[in-house]
């Protein structure tokens, strides 16, 4: 994929009716990322029908019907070679998170698409650069014009580039993508604290980057990134999640494993447990058994101490 500033989008274009056109094409381009040979391609892309009644030309819905397959393939291919082992309507389950007008239209919006969406008056009094199902075909229009103008590999790099993070968002299902929610619960039940965020920006104005940091009890847990502040943090977020409800299970499993070998060892008092208890939760379950069994035979040999005595 041939990532581009914006002065590289400064393209020159024939064939536009206007400085708006003219202006849509150049954002469009810097912020999928694409340069396009044909940036006629891209106008007709951005050509909603309600525009076409009005001005007679063609509408983006050819390149909208493209687009639509050309984007089921990418997502389809690349969930298929990354997750191998899951099975065929779990696939489905994880594509049709991705391949939706919800999730099409907030990237769209995300990229301020709407803005550049060629519409007709009336779409345009009631907001129709807003509108979920007209951004969203945008969005596959725009997909299908970068395929006839660079090849599969151009459209694959453009999709995986707007949508990979939405990919492995969708992988935890319905509600799967609130890992600022989640995160805060687990933090919060499990060590009395918040999470903190940082986040940065860069790049151009119109197409920035942004970054994200989230830092629990000091320590910095999670880090992404994304097209937004919102994506950045949810990122971060999620790995952090990831990291610390591992480590939090593994805890558990330690603790459980400990009061588990203070009984088999025979353990007759809370203290004893509670030794065991936490050797466990910073060595490994063999240790455990083995801690459990000396405070016994220490135990028993006190008793027979005093009982000499």
């Amino acid at each position: 994929m041939t990532v581009i500033d914006e002065s590289e989008a400064a393209v020159q274009v024939t064939g536009l009716h206007s400085d708006f056109e003219a202006s849509a094409i150049q954002l469009v381009s810097a912020r999928v990322g694409w340069t396009f040979s044909d940036p006629l391609l891209l106008r007709r892309a951005l050509a909603h029908r309600s525009w076409c009644a009005e001005s007679g030309e063609e509408s983006n819905e050819r390149l909208e019907f493209l687009g639509d397959a050309v984007l089921g393939v990418v997502v389809t291919s690349h969930i298929y070679r990354t997750y191998p082992t899951l099975p065929e309507g779990d696939l489905a389950k994880l594509r049709s998170g991705v391949v939706n007008s919800a999730a099409l239209a907030e990237v769209a919006l995300e990229l301020e698409l709407g803005e550049s969406i060629l519409l007709g008056k009336g779409e345009l009094s009631t907001g129709g650069q807003y509108k979920t199902s007209i951004v969203a075909d945008a969005l596959e229009a725009v997909i299908g014009a970068v395929y006839l103008d660079g090849g599969f590999p151009a459209a694959e790099g453009v999709v995986m580039r707007l949508l990979e993070g939405r990919i492995w968002v969708s992988e935890d299902g319905p509600g799967g993508d609130d890992y600022k929610t989640r995160l805060q619960e687990l933090v919060a039940r499990n060590f009395e604290h918040v999470p903190v965020y940082e986040t940065a920006d860069y790049g151009l104005d119109h197409d920035k980057d942004f970054t994200a940091t989230v830092i629990v009890m000091g320590r910095v847990r999670g880090r992404g990134a994304g097209k937004s502040k919102k994506q950045a943090e949810q990122a971060a977020a999620q790995e952090a999640w990831r990291t610390l409800s591992a480590e939090v299970a593994k805890k558990a499993a330690l603790r459980d494993a400990g009061i588990a070998a203070a009984v088999v060892a025979g353990a007759e008092d809370i203290e004893e447990v509670a030794t065991v208890v936490q050797i466990a939760e910073v060595s490994k379950v063999a240790k455990a058994a083995k801690a459990a069994k000396d405070a016994k035979v220490a135990k028993i040999s006190t008793r027979r101490r005093r009982g000499n005595n």
